[in-house]
């Protein structure tokens, strides 16, 4: 019989969570289909609660519905329960499990992209306050890092990200921050800026020390003015597609029953499928 799981929020027009597990069920040859599912915020509940009468395993979230879907939960993982969203369900013996799996899929993609990112564990600048900040934090945290600066154009923002973590985490201004780059073991961009159609992020990276790693979270285009910056001055980058893949290693090996490989083959696939759509550059 057919594994049914579906991506859902809205819009889920745009995820590429489709193209990546089919990827895997192809390569694996396990019968299941992934699907997606448009859900608005006020069905959201309804729909989670009904997965198994629709004919699901389990599903992903995307926004706006992470948080509504950690609300009818009967049991949450450690990190969706410390965020307080979760972005993968699965139904085990009736109940309803959730796991946030953004902050497992940076900390993978940084592990795979860049080895040793983490030998120092001194300071983490992580620009932006928004949903997946707060995942990434949360990894940042888990990792040991003794420090990790939130930076938002919105002071009060960022404050109420760091107050779910404790004394670890100092909510900063973007301008602050400027001047504690020097400091930084690694600097993640997690706004919107750079992305495809938005203005790009106005920091001088030349304020940071040789072999400080940066990363950003987007991914469209795949080479962001904010990395591209980085790589001129010579210092190591990790882009925002791995993220994506990894982060969608632990639903696969629940619904499915087999864990995935991130490989090279798996990148290109969707890369091919960035280029194809003119998103490869900004």
């Amino acid at each position: 019989m057919t594994i049914r799981v579906c991506i859902t929020g809205q819009p889920v027009i745009y995820s590429r969570s489709p193209l990546l597990h089919g990827f895997w069920l192809k390569a694996y040859g396990i019968d299941g289909a992934y699907a997606r599912e448009e859900v608005p915020p006020e069905g959201a509940a309804d729909f989670y609660r009904s997965l198994a009468r629709r004919g699901y395993v389990g599903c992903n979230v995307t926004a706006p519905n992470k948080e509504i879907a950690f609300s009818v939960l009967d049991e949450a993982d450690e990190s969706a329960a410390a965020l307080g969203a979760a972005n993968t369900l699965w139904l085990e013996d009736g109940r309803l499990f959730g796991a946030s799996t953004d902050g497992y899929g940076f900390i993978a993609n940084l592990d795979a992209g860049a080895p040793g990112w983490d030998r120092e564990r001194r300071l983490a600048l992580v620009l932006g306050a928004g949903g997946a900040s707060r995942a990434i934090v949360h990894a940042l945290v888990a990792r040991g890092f003794g420090r990790v600066v939130l930076a938002n154009r919105t002071l009060e923002r960022a404050q109420a990200v760091a107050a779910l973590f404790g004394p670890a985490v100092v909510p900063v201004t973007l301008e602050r921050a400027a001047g504690m780059m020097a400091d930084a073991d690694v600097l993640v961009n997690c706004t919107s800026a750079g992305m495809k159609g938005s203005e790009p992020l106005q920091l001088d990276l030349s304020r940071l020390r040789p072999g400080t790693v940066v990363s950003d979270i987007v991914y469209v285009p795949l080479k962001t003015p904010f990395l591209k910056a980085a790589s001129a001055l010579g210092l190591p980058t990790v882009d925002g597609l791995g993220m994506l893949l990894h982060q969608g290693v632990p639903g696969f090996e629940r619904w499915f029953g087999v864990r995935p490989q991130v490989t090279e083959e798996l990148r290109a696939h969707l890369i091919a499928d960035l280029a194809a759509k003119g998103q490869l550059e900004a």
